[in-house]
């Protein structure tokens, strides 16, 4: 397992999070390659279905990161995400997915140092964890 390079698929809000990755890299700063950053205009529009289908494609873990709560561009995206999040972490372990693999996050804009320290410490945390080990899962190279 030593060569163990977890996949994960971060789901990130369009005015918050995005931007805050965009700083992290106009700023030089790195995070783990292993992140793969899906852009949607809101946390809210993550549906349920994608994270379940991210982790049944072969990511190790799951990230949805977006506007801090009041901060929402259209609102209540994030009240929405939150409400899935919770649900999401009672549903997966009966695809045999462990909770801790999935991960809500509140990165503004400016926040591109956060962002960075993030994501290097939740790819870190999934590496410790190992592969995915769903009966269901793909693997992906």
């Amino acid at each position: 397992m030593e060569n163990y390079e977890p996949v994960i698929i971060a789901f990130v809000c369009n005015w918050c999070t995005y931007t805050a990755a965009d700083l992290a890299g106009t700023s030089r700063l790195t995070y783990p390659e292993n992140v793969r950053l899906v852009r949607v205009m809101c946390t809210g529009m993550v549906d349920s279905q994608y994270v379940i289908k991210a982790f049944l494609e072969g990511a190790d873990a799951v990230v949805v990161s977006g506007c801090h709560p009041g901060d929402c561009h259209y609102i209540n995206g994030n009240f929405k995400a939150r409400r899935r999040m919770k649900l999401l972490k009672e549903i997966l372990p009966k695809f045999g997915i462990d909770r801790e693999r999935i991960r809500l996050t509140w990165i503004g804009a400016s926040d591109g140092i956060e962002f960075a320290k993030i994501m290097t410490r939740f790819t870190d945390q999934i590496r410790e964890l190992g592969p995915c080990q769903s009966p269901r899962q793909k693997r992906v190279s």
